[in-house]
C-alpha cells in the first residue's frame, strides 16, 4: 500500500460462484500465492486491543495496520498501514507508551517491548482486479479471496484512496459491487486472525471479545459488572 494511503474494505463469505462471477463482471485474475502471516503483541494483547495489528509477512516484511477515521459506518472498515521499519517502531513506542526506545529495527525491539508471536498461519490468496463500470480512469477495486490453512475461507473486497473525502464514493463502489457479488447488506465475517485465535488461543479471543463488548455497552456504562 502507497504510504499515507487509506485502505477502505468490506469482508464477505465467498461462495462456489464467486470466482465465475467476478469474470463475468470483467474482473482479471492477478496472481495466486501462499504465504505466513506471523502477529506479535503483548501477552496482554495490548496492540489488537488498541486497535493495532503487527504481523510479519512471508516475503514482504513488517506491516503495521491500524484503524483509521471511522467517517461513515456499516459493514466497511478504514485501516492505515505503516511498512517502513522506523515509523513501525515509533507507532508501536506511542501506542505502547514506550517513548524514547524505539532505536532499532522492528524485529530487535520485539524483546525490548514485550512484543511475542501470537499468531501463525499460512494463506492461499487468489487476487482478482476489475475496473468498476468501466470507470479505466480510476484506481481497480481489488478483490482477493482467501482460504487459511486451518480450514477458513474469506474475501475481502477492497479499494485504496488517499484523502478522507474520497473514502464515501470508494465505499459506494465496494457496496456496489459487493451486491454484484451477492454479498448480504450487513454481512461482516470475522478476519482469518480473530478466527485463528477463537480456535487455538481461546483465552486471547476471550480477552478480544471483552474488549468489544465493553466498547459496545451504551454511554455510562463502561464501568465492570
Amino acid at each position: 500500500m502507497a504510504p499515507g494511503s487509506i485502505e477502505v474494505e468490506r469482508k464477505f463469505v465467498p461462495g462456489p460462484g464467486t470466482e465465475e462471477r467476478l469474470q463475468e463482471l470483467g474482473g482479471i485474475l492477478e496472481h495466486q500465492i501462499t504465504f505466513r502471516d506471523s502477529y506479535y503483541d503483548t501477552p496482554e494483547l495490548d496492540l489488537m486491543r488498541a486497535d493495532h495489528w503487527l504481523r510479519h509477512r512471508e516475503g514482504r516484511g513488517w506491516e503495521l495496520k491500524f484503524l483509521g477515521a471511522a467517517g461513515v459506518s456499516g459493514a466497511h472498515t478504514e485501516y492505515r498501514e505503516l511498512t517502513e521499519g522506523p515509523a513501525i517502531v515509533a507507532q508501536l513506542c506511542e501506542v505502547l507508551g514506550t517513548k524514547g526506545q524505539g532505536t532499532g529495527g522492528v524485529a530487535a525491539m520485539l524483546g525490548p517491548l514485550g512484543l511475542e508471536q501470537v499468531a501463525s498461519f499460512v494463506t492461499t490468496r487468489s487476487s482478482w482486479k476489475l475496473m468498476f463500470l468501466g470507470a479505466e480512469q480510476e484506481s481497480p477495486l481489488r478483490v482477493d479471496l482467501d482460504t487459511a490453512d486451518f480450514g477458513y475461507a474469506v474475501g475481502e473486497v477492497e479499494a485504496l484512496v488517499h484523502e478522507e473525502a474520497e473514502v464515501p464514493q470508494a465505499l459506494e463502489k465496494i457496496h456496489s459491487l459487493s451486491s454484484l457479488l451477492g454479498v448480504q447488506a450487513l454481512e461482516k465475517p470475522p478476519a482469518k486472525l480473530i478466527v485463528y485465535l477463537q480456535r487455538f488461543q481461546p483465552q486471547h479471543y476471550q480477552l478480544l471479545l471483552k474488549v468489544k463488548r465493553a466498547r459496545e455497552r451504551p454511554p455510562g456504562t463502561q464501568q465492570p459488572d
